[in-house]
């Protein structure tokens, strides 16, 4: 199942003004259905306007819990009410822009026969939406994307049930010669 909305040919540096220079905690739900995992489409991230496919999730806010957070993300993006479950990942990121600290948890549906929708980030307008595809992916179907196109957590999935064996994966420090 997939749901699309239009991308623009050229993204500029703009889609991602709002996150950089800052530090940021981003709460993300795994989610399995039938041997799939939902999945987001990015764009503004990778070069030629390629998707980025990672776990829906986004920024944890002032004044919320993590868990309301993740309710919160999910709704946005894919219009599903999840309960969280356990804690699986943590994975650090750093780039010259862009920092953040992800927290990866298992999600389930409160209601089985719901269907997934794309949403939208309110903190972007309907022509600066970071989000163009939302898709229940097998781990064959990522293994055919490049690995650039696929979020470093599920890089290592050859199984559905690999997505619940936890890893922390922190950013390599730059070599200096």
């Amino acid at each position: 199942m997939s749901t699309s909305s239009a991308a623009p040919d050229t993204v500029s540096d703009s889609l991602l003004q709002a996150y950089t220079g800052q530090v940021r905690v981003r709460v993300c739900g795994m989610l399995i259905h039938q041997g799939a995992m939902l999945l987001t489409a990015h764009r503004g991230l990778l070069a030629g306007n390629a998707p980025f496919w990672s776990p829906p999730g986004g920024g944890w806010q002032f004044g919320e819990t993590i868990q309301e957070c993740l309710r919160r993300e999910y709704r946005e993006e894919t219009g599903l009410e999840v309960t969280v479950g356990r804690f699986l990942h943590l994975h650090e990121f750093k780039s010259d822009s862009l920092q953040a600290l992800e927290l990866f948890f298992e999600v389930k549906l409160l209601n089985e026969k719901a269907t997934p929708s794309l949403g939208s980030d309110p903190e972007h307008s309907p022509d600066t939406q970071l989000l163009t595809e939302l898709a229940f992916l097998t781990p064959r179907q990522l293994g055919e994307l490049l690995p650039t196109q696929v979020h470093p957590i599920m890089r290592h999935v050859i199984s559905p049930d690999d997505v619940f064996i936890p890893h922390i994966l922190f950013q390599q420090p730059s070599s200096s010669l």
